[in-house]
């Protein structure tokens, strides 16, 4: 791998920050020399950054919510925001290669000034059936992943159309963009491509005050999570890391 994975988190939980990261490097295949890893919650972008010096980018997911008014969001929750979407105009501009997971398709959609926000398609934590769309069947991100396959949600806001010059790739029932891409190259997920049981066992004990369930219902949430068969889209993570980092 000539050059590493710049991947950019926003968790401010140690824990959840270092499970997530563990989760990517594991799922996508990676070494952890062939990353970058920057938490924003510790630190800003470096002014000299450059994308060129990066197979990709890949952004992780948060408690945050872009859609939320400004008086609404945390000092720490506005300057995360902001360090990410400073990226976004070059990102989509290039078309360079870029991942986000959940939080990513809020950033994504607001970029495009699209339709994100809390009026529909809100998950709880658990699973959601996802459904391939025609266009997601001849995306190479989508390659070996099956056409009906679960995966790992939670979040509070969605994008509620698909934004200008993005294809829509992946859908659910309660949530119709669980995958988009815009280009070529920048692809997001409303879901947990590096998720699995057990890191959503770590996040909803770490967040079970922040809003996403009532805090009483952990432990059946972690029971639920321990019995679902969620393995297909870590595969989009793999297939990322693979086409970009050769």
């Amino acid at each position: 791998m000539s050059k590493p994975f710049l991947i950019l988190q926003l968790r401010p939980e140690t824990e959840a920050a270092d499970n997530e990261y563990a989760a990517i490097l594991d799922k996508g295949r990676l070494a952890p020399e062939h990353t970058r890893r920057i938490r924003l919650d510790q630190q800003d972008l470096p002014a000299d950054l450059k994308l060129d010096d990066y197979a990709g980018v890949i952004v992780g997911g948060g408690p945050g919510c872009v859609s939320d008014a400004p008086e609404d969001k945390t000092a720490q929750e506005a300057r995360i925001e902001a360090q990410v979407m400073a990226m976004m105009p070059q990102i989509t501009t290039r078309d360079f290669p870029f991942l986000g997971c959940c939080y990513g398709i809020g950033i994504l959609g607001q970029h495009l000034h699209g339709d994100v926000s809390k009026r529909a398609h809100g998950e709880p934590v658990g699973t959601t059936a996802c459904q391939v769309t025609d266009a997601g069947r001849t995306d190479l991100l989508l390659e070996g992943v099956p056409d009906r396959f679960d995966a790992f949600v939670g979040h509070k806001e969605a994008l509620q159309a698909l934004p200008q010059d993005c294809t829509h790739l992946i859908e659910s029932p309660a949530c119709p963009f669980q995958m988009v891409r815009h280009g070529a190259h920048v692809y997001a997920t409303q879901f947990h491509p590096e998720a699995d049981a057990a890191g959503f066992e770590t996040r909803i004990r770490i967040y079970r005050h922040k809003g996403y369930f009532a805090p009483e219902t952990a432990s059946d949430l972690i029971a639920t999570c321990r019995a679902a068969d969620v393995h297909a889209p870590e595969r989009i993570l793999r297939n990322f890391v693979a086409r970009y980092g050769s």
